[in-house]
This record gives C-alpha cells, sequence and structure tokens, in this order.
C-alpha cells in the first residue's frame, strides 16, 4: 500500500461468547494486532456478553410484577466479574449505563406497562455496557481505542406502514459514506462500537431484531466500504450440517453469498441470514472464524462458490414448524382466494414460510422465528380462515433442506437419499426456482436422525478440495485420542482388559465414582432431599451404593419398588418416593395400601378414583409448558409431552383436591434431561412456588432431575455450585419450602462403560466399518436418541488417531450404529472397544432383539 492511499478498513465482529472471558480477549488482541501489523484499521463490532440479552428480556418482563432487583443485580455482577477477572476497574460509563437500567426498570414497575421503546432502550444496554469493559481492556493492553455510540453510526430505515420504523426489528441505510469512513481513519486508532443497536431519525433507540449485531457488522462494512468483514463467533465457519447433530459435519471453505444465504435462512445459526444482503450489495467478501482458534481457516463468503457445476453442499434443519392446511373443492379456479387466505395471515401479523399447492389444498408453513406462535395466536388465526375454507393445524414439524447449487441437476442422484424417507410421513415438499435447494416437510421427532443418514450418504466423508474442508470431528480432536477429563477407567485399564477375557461384551460400574457424584448432590445446602431415579441403573450394588450415600430412591413402576426392597429389605419407606405414568388403578391401590409417597401426574385419577384416594397426601407433577433436553424424546414437559398436569388445569386441581380431601404435601416437575442451563432450576422453582401458593398446604417442591453430563472430553460438567447457590437465593425468597431433586443419570453415567470386542472391520467406498460384538441391544441410546457416546480403543489406547470409523453393532437394523466418524488408531479384529458415559439408560434399556444376550454387567 502506497503512502497515499488510504487505509484499508477491516470489520471485525466479536459474538458474546468471544467477548465474554479474557482468555478470549487475548486472541482478540492478537487478531487486531495481526490486522494494524497489515496496515489495516480494524472497526470492532461488539456483541453484549453471552446471556445478557436474555436476562434483559427478563429484567423487563420482571419489572413489570415488581420483581426486578434480583435480576438487576445479577447482570451487575456479571459485568462486574468480568472486570476482575481482566484485572480492570469497573469504568465509570459502565456503572452509569447500569444506573440508567435501574431507572428504566423502576419506571416499567412503577407505570405498570412497557413500550417498545423502552423495552429498546433496555435491550441496548446489554451492547453499550459491554464495550466499555472492551475499550477499556484494549486500552489498558497498549492498544489505542476509540469507543464510538453505535447509535451515530448507523440510522434506521422507515419500514412499516405510514412510514414508521420498526423499532424492535429495524433496517438501516447501508449505502457507502466516503465521509464516515474518512472520519474514522482521522482517528487513527482502532474503532469499537455495538452490534443490536442503531438510532431512528431524531436519534431513538432502536433494535436490530435478534442476530442484529452480524447485521450492525454488514451494515457498517456497507458503509465505510471495508476490504472484508470479519464474524468471530465460538464456531470455527459454516458447515455441511449443524456440528453438534452430525459429528462428521464438514467445514465449508467457500460459499457464494447466495448459498451462504440459503444454508442461515434454513437453520445453520451461525451466521444471521439479514447480514448477507449488505456485504453481497458492496462486493465485500464475509469471513466467519472462531474467537478461540483464530489460526483456524473459517468459511470464506463471496461472488465465488469455489467450484463450479452442480453439487450438493450442506444439509439444514429447522425444528418447531407449524403447518396450515387449508383444503376446499371451492379453491379451484376461484379468483382471489390465494389473495384472500394470505390477508389473513397478514391481519394477523404471520409470516410464511412454504406454499405447497393443489386444485383443493394450500399449505403453508410458519417459522417460529418469525412468527409468535402461541396458541391463542394460532387459534385466532385458525377462526378467520375457517371462514375461507376448512383448516388443519399440524406440528411441530421440521424443514429439512437439501442446499447446493444447480440442485435440479443432480435429483437423479439422490435416489438411495430419497428411499430414507420411506418410514417418514412428508407433509410438503418444496424445490426453490433459484435452484439451491430441496425441501422436505416431515414429523419433528426423527429428524435429527434423518439428517445425519442423509449426510452419511450424500456429503464426501474424506478428501480435500476448494469447498469441503476438516470435519467438525477432526477439529475438535486432539491428535491422540486422549481424554482430556479425569477418567477412572485409565487407571483400570488393565483391569479391565483382564475383565474381558473370555467375554465378548460387557458392562463394568465403578462405585467409587458413583460416591463420588452422591457425595456432591448430599453436599448441595439448598436441597433437603435427593432421590436417585432408579431406572437409570438399577443393578444392586449401585442401589446400595446410592443409599448407603444418603440418598432415597425413586421408583417408576411396582417391578421398581419392590426389586429396591428386595435389594433393601431395611431401607425406610419414607426414603421412597414413587411416580408412576399412565399406571392403572390397581398399582395406585397398592402403592397407597403401602404407605409410600405418591405422585399424581393426571386429573383424571382425582376424578375417576376420587373414593381410593380421598384422605390421602399425595405429591402432584406439573407440567411448566416448557420442555428441555438434549434431544426431542427426553423433553418430559410441554403439550407434546405425555407427563404432568399442565398450569391450565391448576384450579381443576385445587377444585378437585378440596371436594375430595385430598392433600397435596409436594408438587413435581421435571422438564427433561441433559439439561446444563441452571435457570431450568431456578424457573421451575419460581412456577411450582407460584402453583403452591394457589393450592396452599404445599410443603415440597420437587425439581426432577435432567442435570447435565458431558458426553464427550473437552465440555464443561454442570456447574452445581452454581445452581447450589441460585436454589439457595431462591429459598431466601421462599423460605416455606423444602426443596428435593431426583436425579438419575447424573449419578452412574459417568460411573459406566460398555466394552466391546471388535468382530470384523470393512471398508466400503469412502467408508471404513468397525463391528462389535453388542450392539442397540445392549445400548440403544445412539439408536433412539441419537446419543453421542466417546469411543476409544482400549487396546491401542495410547496410539495416534489416523482414521475415521463409524463403530456399528451385530443387530439386523441400519440404525445398529453406536458412533459415526470416530478417529481411531487402526481397529483389527480382537481389539477391545470402549464406549464411555454408558452407566445410564444402558443395560437398564437392553434388549434380546435378534435372540441376541445384552452385555453382562461386572462391579469394581
Amino acid at each position: 500500500m502506497s503512502q497515499s492511499e488510504p487505509a484499508p478498513i477491516v470489520v471485525c465482529k466479536f459474538g458474546g461468547t468471544s467477548v465474554s472471558s479474557l482468555a478470549n480477549w487475548q486472541n482478540i488482541l492478537s487478531i487486531l494486532g495481526a490486522a494494524t501489523a497489515a496496515g489495516e484499521l480494524p472497526v470492532v463490532v461488539h456483541s453484549a456478553l453471552s446471556g445478557v440479552t436474555d436476562s434483559l428480556a427478563r429484567l423487563v418482563d420482571a419489572a413489570l410484577i415488581s420483581a426486578h432487583p434480583e435480576v438487576l443485580a445479577a447482570i451487575r455482577a456479571r459485568h462486574v466479574a468480568l472486570c476482575e477477572e481482566m484485572q480492570l476497574e469497573v469504568p465509570s460509563g459502565l456503572l452509569a449505563h447500569l444506573d440508567d437500567l435501574g431507572k428504566l426498570a423502576d419506571g416499567i414497575a412503577l407505570v405498570g406497562e412497557v413500550s417498545d421503546g423502552v423495552r429498546a432502550r433496555a435491550m441496548a444496554t446489554g451492547e453499550l455496557m459491554a464495550t466499555e469493559i472492551g475499550a477499556a481492556f484494549l486500552n489498558s493492553q497498549g492498544v489505542a481505542t476509540t469507543l464510538v455510540d453505535a447509535r451515530g453510526l448507523l440510522t434506521a430505515s422507515a419500514t412499516e406502514a405510514g412510514g414508521r420504523v420498526s423499532v424492535l426489528s429495524a433496517s438501516c441505510d447501508f449505502s457507502f459514506s466516503p465521509r464516515l469512513a474518512e472520519e474514522l481513519r482521522g482517528w487513527g486508532t482502532v474503532v469499537l462500537t455495538q452490534g443490536f443497536i442503531a438510532s431512528d431519525a431524531a436519534g431513538h433507540t432502536v433494535l436490530l431484531g435478534r442476530g442484529g449485531s452480524d447485521t450492525s457488522a454488514a451494515y457498517l462494512a456497507a458503509r465505510l466500504g471495508a476490504s472484508r468483514l470479519e464474524i468471530w463467533t465460538d464456531v470455527p465457519g459454516m458447515f455441511s450440517a449443524n456440528p453438534r447433530d452430525v459429528r462428521g459435519a464438514r467445514l465449508l471453505k467457500n460459499l457464494h453469498y447466495d448459498e451462504a444465504q440459503e444454508i442461515a435462512t434454513s437453520g445453520a445459526k451461525v451466521l444471521h441470514p439479514r447480514c448477507i444482503l449488505p456485504a453481497r450489495a458492496a462486493g465485500i467478501p464475509l469471513l466467519v472464524r472462531a474467537t478461540q482458534s483464530p489460526g483456524s481457516e473459517g468459511t470464506r463468503i463471496s461472488n465465488a462458490s469455489g467450484a463450479e457445476g452442480a453439487r450438493l453442499k450442506a444439509i439444514a434443519l429447522r425444528r418447531g414448524i407449524t403447518l396450515i392446511s387449508m383444503d376446499s373443492p371451492g379453491m379451484w379456479h376461484q379468483v382471489g382466494f390465494l389473495a384472500d387466505a394470505f390477508a389473513v395471515f397478514k391481519r394477523h401479523g404471520m409470516s410464511v414460510d412454504l406454499v405447497s399447492t393443489s386444485e383443493t389444498n394450500v399449505t403453508v408453513t410458519l417459522d417460529p422465528q418469525a412468527n409468535s406462535l402461541a396458541p391463542s395466536q394460532l387459534d385466532a388465526l385458525v377462526a378467520e380462515l375457517s371462514r375461507l375454507c376448512r383448516v388443519e393445524v399440524l406440528g411441530p414439524c421440521a424443514s429439512l433442506s437439501l442446499l447446493g447449487r444447480n440442485i435440479r441437476a443432480i435429483i437423479h442422484r439422490l435416489g438411495d437419499a430419497f428411499e430414507l424417507f420411506e418410514e417418514h410421513k412428508i407433509y410438503l415438499v418444496s424445490q426453490a426456482a433459484n435452484d439451491l435447494n430441496f425441501t422436505f416437510v416431515i414429523d419433528e421427532a426423527q429428524a435429527t436422525r434423518l439428517v445425519g443418514q442423509l449426510h452419511d450418504l450424500l456429503i464426501p466423508q474424506s478428501g480435500d478440495d476448494p469447498i469441503m474442508g476438516p470435519s467438525w470431528e477432526d477439529l475438535q480432536s486432539t491428535p491422540q485420542k486422549v481424554p482430556v477429563r479425569a477418567k477412572w477407567w485409565r487407571s483400570c485399564r488393565e483391569q479391565l482388559l483382564s475383565l474381558m477375557e473370555g467375554r465378548q461384551s460387557g458392562y463394568v460400574y465403578h462405585l467409587d465414582t458413583v460416591r463420588e457424584r452422591a457425595m456432591q448432590l448430599m453436599a448441595m445446602r439448598s436441597l433437603d432431599r435427593v432421590f436417585y431415579a432408579i431406572k437409570a441403573n438399577s443393578h444392586p450394588e449401585i442401589l446400595r451404593t446410592v443409599a448407603a450415600s444418603g440418598l432415597g430412591l425413586e421408583c417408576v413402576s411396582r417391578g421398581e419398588v419392590e426389586h429396591v426392597r428386595r435389594v433393601l429389605p431395611d431401607l425406610p419407606v419414607d426414603r421412597l418416593l414413587f411416580t408412576p405414568n399412565f399406571a392403572g388403578r390397581d398399582e395406585y391401590q397398592w402403592a397407597l395400601r403401602e404407605g409410600l409417597r405418591l405422585t399424581l401426574d393426571n386429573l383424571q385419577a382425582m376424578q375417576a378414583w376420587a373414593g381410593l384416594l380421598a384422605g390421602h397426601t399425595v405429591f402432584v407433577r406439573i407440567d411448566t409448558g416448557q420442555g428441555h433436553g438434549h434431544h426431542q424424546h427426553v423433553r418430559t414437559g410441554g403439550s407434546h409431552s405425555k407427563f404432568g398436569i399442565p398450569l391450565d388445569d391448576l384450579d381443576g386441581l385445587v377444585e378437585l383436591a378440596r371436594a375430595h380431601h385430598i392433600r397435596v404435601a409436594g408438587l413435581h416437575a421435571h422438564t427433561g434431561s441433559g439439561n446444563f442451563d441452571l435457570s431450568n432450576w431456578l424457573e421451575t422453582a419460581e412456577i411450582l412456588a407460584a402453583a403452591a401458593g394457589r393450592l396452599g398446604g404445599v410443603e415440597v417442591l420437587d425439581l426432577g432431575g435432567g442435570l447435565g453430563v458431558p458426553d464427550r472430553d473437552g465440555l464443561p460438567a454442570i456447574d452445581l455450585a452454581g445452581l447450589d447457590a441460585g436454589l439457595a437465593a431462591f429459598r431466601d425468597k421462599h423460605p416455606g419450602f423444602d426443596l428435593w431433586m431426583e436425579p438419575g443419570r447424573f449419578l452412574v453415567a459417568e460411573a459406566g462403560v460398555l466394552l466391546a470386542r471388535v468382530t470384523q472391520v470393512k471398508g466400503k467406498g469412502q467408508h471404513r466399518y468397525v463391528g462389535v460384538a453388542t450392539g442397540m441391544n445392549s445400548l440403544i441410546r445412539p439408536a433412539l436418541y441419537g446419543a453421542y457416546h466417546d469411543i476409544y480403543n482400549l487396546s491401542r489406547l495410547d496410539e495416534p488417531g489416523v482414521e475415521a470409523v463409524t463403530v456399528v453393532g451385530p443387530i439386523c437394523e441400519t440404525g445398529d450404529v453406536l458412533g459415526r466418524h470416530r478417529t481411531m488408531a487402526p481397529t483389527v479384529e480382537g481389539d477391545i472397544l470402549l464406549i464411555d458415559t454408558a452407566g445410564a439408560y444402558g443395560r437398564a434399556m437392553a434388549s434380546h432383539y435378534n435372540l441376541r444376550e445384552p452385555a453382562e454387567e461386572c462391579i469394581i
């Protein structure tokens, strides 16, 4: 670059995770240093700290009922903690924003309502506070940085009727401004500004909607004529599938703007779709990279796709889709039917996504990302549409899209892939006129598994080219397959190998690990009692170990209760909790006769069996309306789950309990399994406390289980200390309740491994299979839930992994897969593979399918 040429501007957007730790800020320093060393001017677009935007939304809602001080204190503590980690004094600007936020919340509480303008001001505080910390840190490290308010850089355009600006989801002018570019260059420093926020023509704060920081960065890049736009996030680019669902998903190194738009719109969350238009209009290349690994290649999006010709590049999935099917024989050749129908959607503020038509039917999809799909709003929509036609609402569904270039030209090669849909109900098929996607709408429950099967069949698993880079598995794995966390079985390796002499397969349980997990739970001061959900693993030695640690036992069937009594005949009855689901009347009658603490989860029991329950004390399971967990089948809350009495039926519960003299002493809720989000249990506690207030006489709130267990190396464990602190704060607020929990998998998953002998290996095209002596007959979780288990070659544990394999069992089912795309040392017949975290829902869910014996159980 010559002396007279202006410095190229590079816009770098850093997401919430990227700006929330000192380690990531050290990487940001190196990223900005590399840009300035190359003679470039970095303009940093900074998000709010991770999770703070959600906290601000909760703050506004809490302020409406004057319950905001605790939420505000948590937001303050989060920012102060980051300042302490970065060894900074709390910036005065941050304190001023916190003060303004408190006044806003107080004002909302005073008037009892909140306008869009006030909500926008509150939500904008997240970015304003975080950038104060970011600018202070960069300056403290010798990087001269100017903090600029984004509301002076971006102005919202009128997009609504009457020339109004959309306050909560605004669009901005992104025309090139040589004056603005020259002004920023004149400062001679790194420029740092906020994402997500802008101003209208009158200077009022507006928001750019969810994902708005990506869009802010693209607007600024176009306004400044940037040489490139870099989106720094927590994943190293865009992939051929969601890597959290498909470990073999491959990095997409180069994409055309329109391909990236399709992938982002079809469900990929790494990049917001709105940010692509400004970059494309200005011809600015866009790079997606990972802050935690700045040296990684990432994805480059530009006018060049990296390869010509027809090609499938990605498989994307959007969940939570609702279908509206409209039938009317009278619509055939009826002028204006579609206009009338779509006018109804417009009046109800519904944005239609996919459309399919026939002579007598029109079916459309509604995406939850673009619509509020509350039951009351859907009911109102259906009521008005019903004046035109017969209406049916279907869901939850998922849209599965095959994405690439010139898709029509390769349809003839998709025959084998279409066979995978044979057992799935397809509601709608759409093929885009731009020839970039082929989309199917199917039932949501099995969509994730189908994506994995399609990816295996259609996306090359190896080979490097201008489009496809390394797999997610390869990017995450270390050169040697050595566990990051300490694993009990590493020190017991020789003992495990000895156990397998003369055996083909076996479960091995480590009782010391069970004791350790039990002690972790018993150390939580906020909990009054902890019960072990024995359905996870009912091995007698595990039951004895758990009971000796002081836990009670939670059972879901008469058979489980009787098994416990055989193993632990002296266990007091008050250490048992009985929680049947859709069991027969005789089972409830037996439980009451035995003096068991019984949990009901259906009003029908109170209505039809009033004489049986009258005068008894029971617990009641409540459906909080939300399901959480790692898979659809383990989310046990919400209208599509069979568990619990919905909150809408609470008045009926109160009336029946009073009418039949049934005392409800405890409320129970369990929203799902495999959860790491602490707010799940804190929100559940608040919901149950509110319900208890309406019932009266409730003494116990049972928060269920579902404590997440890391399913692979490198992932953090659940923050039990944080959960304990949160529940302690809840108890201070609600001192009248005992708190119980009933985890299962947390206690035993990491204590168990499944060992299996290698029977055969097979190469099949680009795929390599390793067959073992047992499969889904012993461990059905991968087939049933799509669960992930780390797999190691125990015989060659310290040898480097050099080949990617799929591990399969001997069961005559295509779904008998224990793990896909696992990097291992060369594996041969007779080697012993170890499937990790298999102590829960393994042998407990085993079968004799194909008349094959499941793995036997051993204790060490």
